[in-house]
């Protein structure tokens, strides 16, 4: 056999070699899995969120006094600082008592002189009238010292009533709290001269809470009082039920805004006292929906459907949506997701259903579901 036969057959086996191995290579290739698709996915947001009026305002107890002396004074001592809570009856502050105690004996003195004047003129009018009935004395003279008598009496009386008014004064030198509550301010401090009614201390009384904000003249005939609301703590965005309890029928004369307070329907919240809060008005139709990005929409049978990620699989399935209306911000949806769902915002026509997906947000950094 010649060398030339030989290199012929060599090369044919090589060809079938090479081309058995480029075959294995397609076949293995294509037996391959695809990786995940990468996928920007983000929850529907709660259509109330996007669409409703949005106010900010404070938390304040519903009842709320400004406490003052009674009596004009000099600060002795203040027995209570900011953040303290207090019962009913207890003190707060208290006035040197010094000058309302004179004040009281001033005015036993002169219940003391009274009474011995009317002893006097009772005494005449014993005398006047038994000289009367022994016709020593004429009917006119009587009735002068009976006249003088009850001048006498009356004075008495007078000076009683302003006995018991300064002791009762000389009680007021004690502030004391006429609830239970919390002192949310403090104005007086000892040494500080007052005069009578003059604020010494804010109180916060115990009980219930709501929130007052302001609302511009062009929005607040569309309240009501009982109108619902949405309340959201702007530390833990948790969020409660409320309404409208009071608007006020005159306009700050500064900031031309109507105060209005807003109550919690929760008994049970109990959100500090000063802390802020966002007040929601939003239409109950539109607090039903939900709100998605338009690219989020996908159309299968000439219907509008969504991609749902599931959770655990990462998997996404297509679920049917019904559309309320298109908006600047997205598509209002009435039904078909919830806001606690995953959704794909991007890229929803390359899906097929039970694709598994790698899901990242907006700033393409991968979301633990």
């Amino acid at each position: 056999m010649s060398a030339s036969v030989h290199i012929t057959r060599f090369g044919a086996v090589a060809l079938v070699l090479t081309t058995a191995i480029e075959l294995a290579g397609c076949s293995s290739h294509a037996a391959a899995p695809e990786a995940p698709r990468y996928a920007l996915i983000a929850h529907p947001q709660a259509a109330d969120a996007v669409h409703a009026e949005v106010y900010s305002g404070d938390v304040h107890a519903r009842f709320e006094s400004q406490l003052g002396f009674r009596v004009a004074g000099k600060i002795k001592s203040r027995l209570v600082d900011v953040g303290n809570h207090v019962n009913a009856g207890q003190a707060l502050a208290e006035l040197d008592p010094l000058d309302l105690r004179l004040q009281v004996a001033s005015a036993q003195a002169t219940l003391s002189s009274a009474q011995a004047a009317r002893d006097l003129a009772q005494a005449e009018y014993d005398r006047y009238h038994a000289m009367l009935d022994k016709h020593f004395i004429s009917q006119t003279q009587f009735d002068t010292q009976q006249n003088s008598l009850k001048a006498a009496q009356a004075q008495v009386s007078q000076a009683q009533a302003a006995l018991a008014v300064a002791r009762n004064q000389s009680e007021y030198t004690t502030l004391r709290a006429d609830h239970a509550g919390v002192i949310t301010q403090i104005s007086g401090e000892a040494g500080q001269v007052v005069t009578a009614g003059q604020s010494i201390a804010m109180l916060a009384r115990d009980g219930d809470v709501e929130v007052e904000i302001a609302v511009p003249e062009n929005r607040v005939a569309g309240y009501r009082v009982g109108s619902p609301a949405a309340l959201e703590a702007w530390a833990d965005g948790k969020r409660v039920a409320g309404h409208v309890r009071e608007i006020a029928p005159e306009a700050d004369r500064t900031t031309r805004t109507y105060r209005v307070r807003v109550s919690l329907d929760d008994v049970t919240a109990t959100p500090k006292l000063g802390q802020t809060m966002r007040v929601f008005f939003v239409d109950a139709a539109v607090a039903a929906q939900t709100l998605v990005p338009l690219s989020a929409l996908y159309e299968t049978a000439g219907k509008p459907a969504v991609w749902i990620v599931d959770a655990r699989t990462h998997q996404v399935h297509l679920a049917p949506v019904d559309v309320a209306a298109y908006r600047e911000q997205g598509v209002m949806l009435t039904s078909g997701v919830e806001p606690k769902q995953w959704i794909v915002t991007a890229g929803v026509h390359k899906l097929r259903d039970g694709d598994a997906i790698t899901p990242v947000d907006a700033a393409n950094r991968p979301v633990t579901l």
